[in-house]
């Protein structure tokens, strides 16, 4: 990618983003712009699958623009993705007037580390604090060291707190969660809400490993049937 050491600012604003989703859906949401420039910004909170190349409107106050999306990556928590933009060429910057101020700065390189999803099948069992609700045995669609989704036709309310329970080989693990999505006749998200960050890295690279093939993806749930 182009490198640009444009001024950006270091704060984050309420924006209104609109557009064609991947799957040909359209949507219109409330959404947080950071890391904002003459030329782009950090889009984050859209709750729609998006892709490298699509078009989305981007409004602040009653100023829009068109912007063409150049990265996508998944935040990890609830589906919610974030989004790299740049303003297409012949149309103004709707916060022009913050990232021309005397406040813009040279955003300084980070490398912050996110947790990659995974599309794999992974078995899991979902507890309830209410000791007499039955619980869930199922798959995990996609999951991550942050949170999970689970599809179901049922999926719990938003705000619903829940407990997780899974195995990496012969290890247990619990973790309360909290449900961020609920798409009806679809699924759920959850978010991990009580792992520490050395688990949810051991989760990560086992993920990975899932995914290289190089642990069986039947291994959690064989050590998940091994308990009972």
């Amino acid at each position: 990618m182009e490198q640009r050491p444009e001024a950006r600012v270091a704060t984050q604003i309420q924006v209104r983003v609109w557009g064609m989703d991947a799957d040909g859906r359209p949507f219109f949401q409330n959404a947080q712009a950071s890391n904002i420039s003459s030329e782009g910004a950090l889009i984050s909170g859209i709750g729609h699958p998006l892709k490298a190349g699509d078009i989305v409107g981007v409004q602040h106050g009653e100023k829009k623009a068109r912007f063409k999306v150049i990265w996508v990556i998944d935040g990890g928590v609830a589906r919610r993705i974030e989004a790299g933009v740049q303003i297409l060429p012949n149309q103004i910057n709707p916060w022009h007037n913050l990232a021309t101020s005397e406040k813009a700065i040279i955003a300084p390189s980070k490398n912050k580390r996110r947790f990659v999803r995974h599309k794999v099948l992974f078995p899991l069992e979902i507890g309830f604090e209410d000791a007499r609700r039955t619980h869930m045995q199922t798959n995990a669609t996609d999951i991550g060291g942050r949170g999970c989704y689970v599809e179901t036709l049922l999926p719990l309310q938003i705000g619903t707190k829940v407990t997780v329970k899974f195995w990496m080989d012969s290890e247990k693990v619990q973790t309360g969660g909290v449900v961020r999505a609920s798409d009806g006749g679809v699924g759920m998200g959850i978010e991990f809400t009580a792992l520490d960050n050395q688990v949810q890295e051991r989760l990560q690279k086992y993920l990975d490993k899932m995914d290289e093939g190089l642990i069986g993806r039947d291994a959690a749930k064989g050590a998940a049937n091994s308990e009972s």
